[in-house]
C-alpha cells in the first residue's frame, strides 16, 4: 500500500486487519517480517519553505535528496547531516525524510548541531487506530503540551506512520577544511579528537578510521575564519603528529565517514555502537579491534564483525547500546536488532506503544529482542 494522501493513509491503517510493515524508501532494511507493507512514498513534496524563517515543512515520503536540493538553492542545509544507509546495507530504494526522522539518523555534525530530533520542530502522523495526530508547529517558536515531536524521532514507525515533518534549518557554510593526522591508534586518536572538540575552534566533526589510521577533524564557516581556525587547530594538534589540511575533498571525506563507507560491500555483520566518547577505544578493543569508523569524537562506532558475533556480549559492562545494522535473517532473529532496554524503560516504551497503537499492528516486534 502506498497512500497518496494523509487521509488515505489514515483509512489504510484504520482498515488494517493484521500487522503492517511501515516503510519509507526501504533503505534501512528493517520492519516486521510477514506483515503487509504500507509505504509513505506517495506522500511527497515540500509543503512550506521559508528561507528567511529558517524553517521547512515536508511530506514524509519526500526523498532526502529533494529536500537537500531545495535547501541548497537558498544556501541552506539540514543541520544534522543525515546518513545514507544504502551502501552499508546493500538496500535499494531512495532515502526519505520521514525515514530519517523515524530512525533519528544523524551524521558527523551531531557533535556540533545535535541530532535529527534537535532540529525537528513539528510532526503529523497516523497512529495505530488510524487517527491523525499533530504536534509541534511550522515555526521555531511554538508552545505545545507533551513533546511528541521528540518522541517520534527514533520510534522506527512503532508509534505511528509519519505523514509530515517540519525542521529548523541553517545556512550552509562558505568554506570548510579537514585536518588530518595519520598513524594514530584509536586510543591516542580519541585523545586528539577530544582536544580538538574541547578547543575554541568550533569543530563540526571528529572521527577516526581504524584501518587507514586516519584521524579527521572538520571545521566550517566563513573563509577567513576557517583559515585562521585551521592554523590554530593545526598548532594545537601538532603534538599528536604531523597535521595536514585539506580544502578540496572535504565533502567526499565526510560523506564516507557519515555513511561508514569503509565497511560497505564487505562480508560480515555491521554493528552501530553508541558509548561515552572516552569509552570508544575500550569498546573497539572489546569487539576484537575490528575494521571500524569511529565518529562523534569516540562516541559512535560502526564496526564490521564476523558473521553471527554478539557484539552486546563482548561489550558487557560498558555503558551504551549496540544496534545490529546489517546481518542475515537468521542472525537478526537470534540477536535482535536493538539493544534490550532496561526493565523500567522497556515498561514505559511498551505503555507508549499500547497508547498509540493499541492493536499492536505497526512494525510489531521490531523493538523487541
Amino acid at each position: 500500500m502506498a497512500p497518496a494522501s494523509e487521509a488515505e493513509m489514515a483509512e489504510a491503517v484504520a482498515a488494517a486487519t493484521g500487522p503492517l510493515r511501515v516503510t519509507g524508501g526501504g533503505t534501512r532494511g528493517l520492519g516486521a517480517g510477514g506483515a503487509a507493507a504500507v509505504s509513505t512514498g506517495g506522500l511527497r513534496g515540500v509543503e512550506l519553505y521559508e528561507p528567511g524563517a529558517l524553517t521547512i515543512v515536508v511530506r514524509a515520503g519526500t526523498p532526502v535528496a529533494e529536500v537537500e536540493e531545495a535547501l541548497a538553492a537558498e544556501g541552506q542545509r539540514l543541520p544534522f547531516e543525515p546518513m545514507d544507509h544504502r551502501a552499508l546495507t546493500g538496500a535499494e530504494g531512495v532515502p526519505t525524510i520521514g525515514g530519517v526522522v523515524a530512525a533519528n539518523a544523524s551524521g558527523p555534525r551531531r557533535v556540533q548541531a545535535g541530532a535529527c530530533r534537535d532540529s525537528l520542530i513539528g510532526v503529523r502522523f497516523v497512529d495505530g487506530t488510524g487517527t491523525v495526530v499533530k504536534n509541534g508547529g511550522r515555526v521555531m517558536k511554538n508552545v505545545t503540551g507533551f513533546d511528541l515531536v521528540k518522541l517520534m524521532a527514533g520510534s522506527w514507525g512503532t508509534l505511528g506512520v509519519l505523514t509530515e515533518v517540519a525542521f529548523k534549518v541553517l545556512p550552509a557554510p562558505a568554506a570548510s577544511a579537514t585536518l588530518e593526522i595519520g598513524g594514530l591508534e584509536p586510543g591516542r586518536a580519541v585523545v586528539a579528537l577530544s582536544a580538538a572538540l574541547g578547543s575554541p575552534y568550533e569543530v563540526s566533526a571528529a572521527a577516526h578510521l581504524t584501518e587507514a589510521g586516519r584521524t579527521l577533524v572538520r571545521i566550517e564557516g566563513f573563509e577567513e575564519q576557517v583559515a585562521y581556525r585551521a592554523e590554530r587547530l593545526a598548532d594545537l594538534l601538532g603534538r599528536f603528529g604531523a597535521v595536514s589540511v585539506d580544502r578540496e575533498g572535504v565533502a567526499a571525506t565526510w560523506a564516507d565517514v557519515r555513511d561508514a563507507a569503509p565497511l560497505a560491500g564487505r562480508p560480515g555483520d555491521v554493528w552501530r555502537v553508541s558509548v561515552r566518547p572516552t569509552d570508544g577505544p575500550r569498546a573497539w578493543a572489546a569487539l576484537g579491534e575490528p575494521p571500524a569508523v569511529i565518529d562523534w569524537g569516540g562516541g559512535l562506532i560502526w564496526a564490521l564483525l564476523p558473521e553471527g558475533t554478539d557484539a552486546r556480549a563482548a561489550l558487557a559492562g560498558l555503558p551504551g547500546h549496540a544496534t545490529l545494522v546489517r546481518a542475515s535473517a537468521a542472525v537478526r532473529a537470534r540477536l535482535g536488532t536493538f539493544h534490550p532496554e532496561a526493565p523500567t524503560l522497556a515498561r514505559l516504551a511498551a505503555e507508549l506503544r499500547a497508547k498509540f497503537d493499541p492493536r499492536g499492528i505497526l512494525n510489531p516486534g521490531l523493538m523487541e529482542r
